[in-house]
């Protein structure tokens, strides 16, 4: 008998209140006591509206953790962790080197014992995650698992973590305004949530949703990187890393700063996280634009709506506007929580109907990597 993987419950947490715009920079400070130039102009770019810092913005203290805030999402479940057997935890920067961080976060809640794995790496870090705790389901290696995607990019994007150097590079924003990807932007894009999704090999109560596939496709091996942290990239394109770096050149570059090289991130990446891998994946999966009713895709601001929809028109591949949804204007940027965040509202939402698909899309900047997967709607009646 062939098993099934089910998503059976979701849940969100998200810290504290909503940050605003014009509060963003009050609670993470400024850097060289200056207000940012990138500021507007990348807000007006991403059209982020309000999103969520584990800070209090009357103290400047931190709230939470990445491990904490891992641990409320899962709380929120509302499940009986006890019976897990797998707790898979994904993440781009963990609160630590080591231990791991599903190790932290099986700690922060006191679980008895069970296998824990950790994936790494930017917002595919999420997907990785899910994709274990499917695997793990679906092969009968384990009967039921919790997949987690997390942020704390506060923990980094407070002033204190900048160089007032980094202020003097982005004085050309208005004649340039790329210039702020490189250094102040992510500032201003990235911010702080988890999600949790509960997998088990049978449906639950309600509406739960069927994994039919999880599909990720690196480029790495033909592409330099493009967004990196704990590191230093070279004029060659080749990326210096911590342990290779002297302390004078981790000071000068604030390496534990999270850097995107803007130019590469807008040459390529249409093309190497929607243009090819969807091609290849939907011809592999025999998948087709109609098949699909609801479209989550992860895009980390609305200056990428219109040219992910180019994408999908030059591959013959158009999912109309109305069949997407994204809660990025609402949320922010959580990295690979951001899926996880999506699937929970949509799921909470009451808009899903029995048979409908879900395809959601994941990209990742980093060296170029991309992550899809298609769900189907299910529901339980008593």
């Amino acid at each position: 008998m062939t098993r099934s993987v089910y998503i059976t419950k979701s849940a969100a947490f998200l810290p504290g209140e909503p940050i605003g715009n014009d509060r963003m920079e009050a609670v993470l400070g400024r850097v060289g006591d200056q207000p940012s130039r990138a500021r507007r102009l990348v807000l007006r770019s991403n059209k982020i509206e309000q999103r969520y810092y584990a800070i209090d913005p009357e103290t400047g203290a931190k709230t939470h953790t990445n491990a904490q805030l891992t641990a409320e999402a899962i709380r929120a479940l509302d499940i009986d962790l006890d019976s897990l057997d797998l707790l898979s935890c994904g993440t781009s920067m963990a609160d630590q080197v080591l231990p791991n961080h599903a190790s932290m976060v099986q700690g922060e809640l006191g679980l008895p014992a069970l296998e824990v794995m950790a994936s790494s790496g930017v917002c595919l870090a999420g997907v990785s995650a899910l994709k274990y705790g499917y695997a793990s389901v679906l092969s009968g290696l384990a009967e039921t698992a919790v997949a987690t995607g997390s942020e704390c990019a506060s923990s980094i994007l407070t002033a204190d973590n900048f160089s007032a150097e980094i202020e003097s590079r982005v004085q050309a924003l208005e004649t340039n305004p790329e210039i702020a990807f490189e250094k102040d932007f992510l500032r201003w894009m990235l911010s702080d949530g988890a999600g949790a999704l509960a997998l088990s090999a049978t449906p639950g109560d309600g509406v739960s949703l069927k994994i039919e596939w999880i599909d990720m496709l690196s480029y790495s091996g033909e592409m330099e990187t493009c967004m990196y942290c704990g590191g230093s990239k070279q004029e060659d394109g080749s990326l210096k890393g911590w342990t290779a770096m002297t302390q004078a050149e981790r000071a000068a570059e604030s390496a534990f700063s999270i850097k995107q090289d803007v130019k590469l991130l807008n040459a390529n990446v249409i093309h190497y996280t929607v243009e090819k891998p969807l091609a290849e994946i939907a011809e592999k999966r025999a998948l087709k634009p109609d098949d699909v009713d609801w479209f989550l895709p992860h895009y980390s601001s609305d200056f990428f709506r219109k040219r992910v929809m180019e994408g999908l028109e030059k591959i013959g591949f158009v999912i109309p506007y109305e069949k997407w949804f994204t809660n990025l204007y609402s949320r922010g940027n959580t990295g690979s929580a951001s899926i996880f965040i999506m699937l929970d509202e949509l799921l909470r939402s009451g808009d899903l109907e029995p048979g409908q698909t879900v395809l959601c899309w994941v990209p990742e900047s980093g060296r170029f990597s991309a992550g899809y997967m298609l769900l189907t709607v299910t529901q339980e009646t008593s």
